[in-house]
């Protein structure tokens, strides 16, 4: 169990750095779904890692950034012409 909580906070890790990277590198928009996802998913592995080592802070900052998140993607789903 301790491998699949680590792996999720490497792959939170990843995702988090990859969706910067792509959207420094203008490959994605910070309006687009896909950054946001990236960014969803990124902070779930974050959770699930920090929260199981009880940071606690850490896990709160990331459940914050999810809800952050799911709002960008449902109000992006009532905007019209928003990136994907």
């Amino acid at each position: 169990m301790q491998l699949l909580i680590e792996i999720a906070g490497w792959s939170g890790a990843v995702i988090i750095l990859l969706a910067y990277g792509l959207l420094s590198a203008d490959k994605l928009s910070s309006k687009s779904n896909a950054y946001q996802l990236m960014n969803v998913v990124g902070a779930a592995g974050f959770v699930i890692n920090s929260g199981s080592k009880g940071a606690y802070p850490s896990a709160v900052l990331n459940l914050i950034w999810i809800a952050i998140g799911i709002f960008a993607v449902l109000r992006n789903r009532t905007v019209k012409g928003t990136p994907s």
